[in-house]
C-alpha cells in the first residue's frame, strides 16, 4: 500500500486519475491547500505527493517521513525546494511535453494580436467607433526579427511556427549549440544581441535564482522603443515594476502577458465579483498596448488529458519500483543564464 496525495488542482476533477488508480495499494488523497502550513500537514506521511501550485519549501520536504516521489502538474518546478529534495535523495518529476503546441502557439497569438493591434480595434468598435487611425501606427511582421530567450521545446515550437511569416528568428540559450538552433534555421546569439537587434522578445526560460527578473530596467532601456515583449514563462523571469515604467516612458512598443509575477493571489479563482486590489495589475490592464491573460497559454482539453495522464504514468512506474527518465527534473546547477 502507497500513500499519494494530491496537494491542489484547478481541472474540474481527478476522474482520470481515480480510474486508473483504483487499486487496493494505493490510496489516493486530494486537497485544495497551496500554503506551506496546511500542505505540510497533510503530506506528512505520503508516499507521493502531487501538486499544481502548492508551496512545496524547504520546511515542507523535510516534514515529509517517507516521501519517495513528488510530481508537479506542469513543466516547471519553481514551487519546488529542488535543492531540499535532492538532499533527501526525492527525485521530483514533471510533465515535460503537455503543452509545448498550446502554448507556442498562444506565443505566436499574443505577438500577432498586438502587431495588428486587434484588441484595441475590438475596444474601438464596441465603442461604436470606426475609424481605423486609433490603431496607427502600424508595422508589417514580415522582415522584422523575433528574439527568443531560451531555446528548449516550446520557443522551437515557435521558432517553426514563425518560420513561415517571414521574419528573422534570434535565440539566446547558453546550453544550446549553435548547430541545433542552424537546424531549424534560427542563429544563436547573445543576450544583449538579442535584447538590442530583436522586434520581438519572447520570454521562454525557466524561472530560477539566476533568472529571476531577466527582463529587468537595464533589458528594457536596451530594446528598440517600437519592441514588443512576450512572456508565456513564468511572470517574475519580468521585473513588473520596471515594465510599467518602460511602457509608461515608451522605452518599449507593448507588452502580451500570459504570466504575472504576483499572480498567485489572484488567477485560477473565480473573482468576477471582486475588486480589484492589486494597483501593479491595474496599472497594467489600463494601458491600452498590454494584453494579460490568466496563465491560460497551456489551456486544451487535450493538454489537461495528457497532465493527467503522463501524472498517472509517473505514478504507475513507481508502484513498479521504474525509473522515469524522461520527466524527472535534478536540482538546478548554479549557473548565471544571462549571459552566453
Amino acid at each position: 500500500m502507497f500513500k499519494v496525495v494530491v496537494t491542489d488542482y484547478t481541472y474540474e476533477n481527478l476522474d482520470i486519475e481515480r480510474k486508473i488508480l483504483a487499486r487496493p495499494d494505493i490510496e489516493l488523497k486530494d486537497y485544495q491547500y497551496r500554503d506551506a502550513a496546511h500542505v505540510k500537514e497533510i503530506t506528512a506521511d505520503c508516499d507521493v505527493l502531487v501538486t499544481q501550485y502548492a508551496d512545496i519549501n524547504r520546511e515542507v520536504i523535510e516534514n515529509l517521513a517517507h516521501c519517495r516521489m513528488i510530481i508537479r502538474y506542469a513543466i516547471g518546478v519553481d514551487n519546488i525546494d529542488l535543492a531540499a529534495a535532492s538532499e533527501r535523495g526525492i527525485p521530483v518529476v514533471n510533465v515535460p511535453d503537455y503543452g509545448i503546441d498550446e502554448v507556442s502557439t498562444y506565443a505566436v497569438t499574443l505577438l500577432l494580436c498586438a502587431a495588428r493591434k486587434i484588441p484595441q480595434t475590438i475596444d474601438m468598435i464596441r465603442r461604436a467607433e470606426w475609424n481605423y487611425a486609433i490603431t496607427k501606427p502600424m508595422y508589417r511582421t514580415a522582415g522584422k526579427t523575433v528574439g527568443l530567450i531560451g531555446f528548449g521545446r516550446i520557443p522551437r515550437a515557435v521558432a517553426k511556427k514563425l518560420s513561415g511569416f517571414d521574419m528573422q528568428i534570434l535565440a539566446y540559450d547558453p546550453f544550446v549549440s549553435e548547430e541545433r538552433a542552424k537546424e531549424l534555421g534560427v542563429k544563436l546569439v547573445s543576450f544583449e544581441e538579442l535584447v538590442c537587434q530583436s522586434d520581438y522578445i519572447s520570454v521562454h526560460c525557466p524561472l530560477t535564482a539566476q533568472t529571476h527578473h531577466i527582463v529587468n530596467e537595464d533589458v528594457l532601456r536596451a530594446m528598440k522603443k517600437t519592441a514588443f515583449l512576450i512572456n508565456t514563462s513564468r511572470g517574475a523571469l519580468v521585473d513588473t515594476e520596471a515594465l510599467i515604467e518602460g511602457l509608461r516612458s515608451r522605452k518599449i512598443g507593448a507588452a502580451c502577458l500570459d504570466v504575472y509575477e504576483e499572480e498567485a493571489e489572484l488567477f485560477y479563482e473565480d473573482r468576477s465579483e471582486a475588486i480589484i486590489e492589486d494597483d501593479t495589475l491595474v496599472r497594467l490592464i489600463a494601458m491600452p498596448n498590454v494584453i494579460v491573460s490568466s496563465h491560460q497559454a497551456f489551456l486544451t482539453k487535450e493538454a489537461l488529458n495528457n497532465i493527467a495522464a503522463v501524472t498517472v504514468d509517473n505514478l504507475l512506474k513507481f508502484g513498479r519500483g521504474e525509473p522515469s527518465p524522461d520527466t524527472e527534473v535534478c536540482a538546478p546547477k548554479e549557473q548565471d543564464q544571462r549571459r552566453s
